[in-house]
């Protein structure tokens, strides 16, 4: 006959389970921050794609309106305010890098230019990862994160075959990560994790707290980001928030075009 004390879990199994719990919130967090990460740097590049031409004409505009209004008032503030405003539409280092092909430092490319008019113009470039490939993202990552592994060696597998993995699901290219489940599942099993002391238990449960207050941070810079933030308005249709952005934009450059036509005529 068994006591009541026997019956009773041991301590350390009650933090074996804690410790287990943790990891996996840990994990499932981890795989909503990273997604919404490569939502965020996608968004950011069609953002400057589709807009960074129209913000460049604006500027352009601007200090062209600018110019002309010094030049008819000869006014000292009209020509500094000409000048700062010159300034702003002045080739800059990386400026190719900042709208990803759209112009560099001589100004805008002919796909920008035709953006701005009826011409055709190849459309921004798409990253946005597939529902399947969000699916297969979200079970490698928690089949494989380094979170789970115990042994040196195999959290250095872990990570180089999770950094395969992040890289694949940031192009979208749901086919490699067919690829590397195929590979996960034909690799070593991991191995099977042996009881701790409760010393290092307790060790392992602030590591990952610590972990997650990192992440949470992370998350929260990306969500207050200019970016973050526009795309958290539509977040199921980020195209149509960027186009209602195009045609606010365009209806400014039209605005400042007749502005200044009405200066110089």
């Amino acid at each position: 006959m068994t006591t009541p004390e026997a019956e009773q879990p041991r301590p350390e199994a009650r933090l074996e389970q804690a410790v287990r719990a943790a990891e996996q919130a840990l994990i499932e967090f981890e795989i909503a921050v990273e997604t919404f990460r490569v939502e965020v740097e996608n968004f950011s590049r069609l953002h400057h794609q589709k807009l960074g031409p129209m913000y460049a004409r604006l500027d352009e505009l601007d200090a062209q309106i600018a110019e002309a209004k010094a030049a008819r008032t000869g006014d000292p503030e009209d020509k500094r305010k000409a000048a700062e405003a010159r300034a702003r539409v002045m080739p800059m280092p990386g400026v190719e890098e900042l709208f990803h092909g759209w112009m560099d430092g001589e100004g805008l490319f002919p796909e920008a230019e035709a953006m701005l008019t009826d011409q055709s113009v190849r459309p921004p470039q798409r990253v946005r990862p597939s529902e399947e490939a969000r699916k297969l993202y979200r079970e490698l990552a928690r089949k494989a994160h380094p979170d789970l592994a115990q042994e040196d060696a195999e959290r250095a597998r872990r990570e180089e075959f999770i950094t395969r993995v992040n890289a694949a699901y940031a192009r979208g290219e749901e086919a490699l990560l067919r690829e590397l489940a195929e590979e996960w599942a034909a690799g070593p099993a991991p191995a099977e994790r042996s009881s701790s002391p409760s010393e290092e238990l307790y060790a392992r449960l602030e590591w990952l707290a610590q972990r997650k207050e990192m992440l949470a941070l992370v998350a929260r810079e990306l969500e207050e980001g200019a970016i973050g933030s526009m795309l958290r308005m539509a977040p199921e249709d980020p195209d149509r928030l960027l186009d209602e952005i195009a045609d606010k934009l365009l209806a400014d450059v039209a605005a400042r075009e007749a502005e200044l036509a009405e200066l110089v005529g």
